[in-house]
């Protein structure tokens, strides 16, 4: 089979702003001073601080996940910056940044999304949140759209409340090590049977080398609400890596419905390490949908833990790994009550050496009777050189389960490219249209303007880059 030169990985946000200043810039390295010193310029209260030093001894104690310590032997948790706050307060107007930070970030498009599609923007630059604006008509709903460090200063009992009820500091290495030292991410609470008509947004710049970024976000949707939320992730080309290491929480009270989209395009620098998980209750619905184009190495599973009679869970995701690139992906999803229902579609594309992987859990527990599961794997090699691996874990406790899988490998035939540039495509333009038909399933989940976004996405990523 012919083989053509297309190159997602190609990187189109790898600047870097070389002159932001920065108000607290601590030493590389991890230990109790730099978790009280992170609490101390937060102001943060005590509770909050021994909990950050609990979780770093857990840090310290707990080993690495098998398929972690193989998949990035060399990580050094002490050459890394943990906390890197720019010499800006947070503001609400944009003309109010720095002009180098509204340079990077209208780069992104971030003021057009702002003014165009969004209900609310938060946009993180480092360790902290820099812009923040929330729509009046969501304030006067009673929807809660603020980053986690205001979340905590202003609605201190619903933090306290909620905050490591689904992922524990104990859960594993990495969410012990966000807890240790988060800093920014999203926090949103929609009241009950409120609906947010438009979709929430965050944007995660890492700027520095060898920095970590470490946003906690915590979404609450009370019983009959429903919400949208869209994070998206650049970083500049280093030649040194940077880690990425996210918590994300979602409570979905009974009958609500939320989903989380993220649209990565890390540099191909980053270790991105991600704890995703939401509890559903009863006829709650909870949605991920993933689309993974950069990093180093992804390593990121969102799962969904079915605690209510009737709740459904959903994960679509789709992940390119090019030249040095590992997508280690996947779901769990865990049916803890009975009827609950749940859907795993994974789509991945692999070239010139890359490794993509899909590792899933469909666990359903005694007692969980008339549970329904299903789980698509679909891989696209574009080459020999690549890889594709699957493996898929299941652990059924009630004979009356339905659980279902199905796994594909293909390759683009010459007769597929043939047929099409004989209808006039180019071999890119061809080499395009199987792609983007291959992940359109994930694709026409998204709201209009991100499918654009998407699509256009891919399509820089090929330019130029065939025969």
């Amino acid at each position: 089979m012919a083989t053509f030169d297309l190159d997602l990985s190609k990187y189109d946000l790898g600047w870097s702003d070389s002159d932001v200043e920065y108000a607290f810039k601590p030493h590389k390295g991890l230990n109790d001073e730099t978790v009280d010193q992170i609490s101390w310029w937060k102001g943060e209260p005590d509770w909050m601080t021994k909990l950050r030093r609990r979780s770093l001894n857990i840090f310290d104690r707990k080993p690495m996940a098998e398929w972690f310590a193989v998949n990035m032997p060399d990580i050094d948790f002490q050459d890394i910056y943990y906390y890197l706050k720019p010499a800006t307060d947070q503001v609400s107007e944009w003309d109010d940044l720095p002009e180098q930070m509204k340079k990077t970030y209208e780069k992104l498009g971030i003021p057009e999304a702002e003014r165009k599609y969004l209900a609310g923007v938060t946009a993180q630059y480092e360790s902290e949140v820099v812009f923040h604006r929330n729509r009046e008509d969501l304030e006067q709903q009673g929807i809660l759209f603020c980053d986690m460090d205001t979340a905590l200063r202003e609605y201190p009992d619903l933090v306290k409340q909620y905050f490591g009820s689904v992922i524990p500091p104990g859960d594993n290495k990495f969410s012990a090590l966000n807890t240790a030292v988060w800093s920014g991410g999203s926090f949103i609470y929609v009241p009950p049977g409120v609906t947010c008509e438009m979709p929430l947004q965050a944007y995660f710049r890492i700027n520095s080398e060898n920095a970590g970024q470490f946003e906690r976000t915590l979404i609450i949707a009370d019983e009959g609400s429903q919400v949208h939320y869209i994070e998206g992730c650049s970083a500049p080309v280093y030649t040194n890596d940077s880690l990425h290491s996210a918590v994300v929480e979602i409570v979905v009270k009974p009958s609500a419905r939320v989903t989380y989209t993220t649209i990565q395009n890390w540099s191909p620098n980053v270790y991105n390490l991600v704890t995703k998980r939401a509890r559903v209750e009863a006829e709650g619905h909870m949605e991920w949908i993933d689309g993974n184009i950069g990093s180093k190495l992804t390593m990121k599973y969102p799962s969904v833990y079915l605690v209510g009679p009737k709740a459904t869970g959903e994960v679509l995701s789709v992940a390119y790994a090019g030249p040095g690139q590992h997508q280690d992906a996947g779901a769990k999803m865990v049916h803890a009550a009975p009827e609950t229902t749940s859907k795993i579609v994974s789509k991945s594309i692999s070239k010139d050496g890359g490794i993509t992987t899909y590792r899933g859990l469909v666990r359903v527990e005694e007692g969980a009777y008339g549970c329904k599961s299903h789980v698509q794997c679909d891989a696209l090699i574009l080459d020999e050189e690549s890889t594709s691996k699957t493996f898929p874990y299941m652990e059924v406790g009630e004979r009356d389960a339905q659980i279902g899988h199905e796994a594909t490998v293909s390759k683009i035939a010459d007769e597929q490219l043939f047929y099409l540039m004989s209808r006039g495509l180019s071999q890119e333009q061809a080499m395009g249209m199987v792609v983007n038909g291959f992940i359109e399933p994930i694709t026409r989940t998204l709201p209009m303007e991100y499918a654009v976004e998407w699509s256009r996405l891919i399509e820089l990523q090929m330019e130029g880059s065939v025969g």
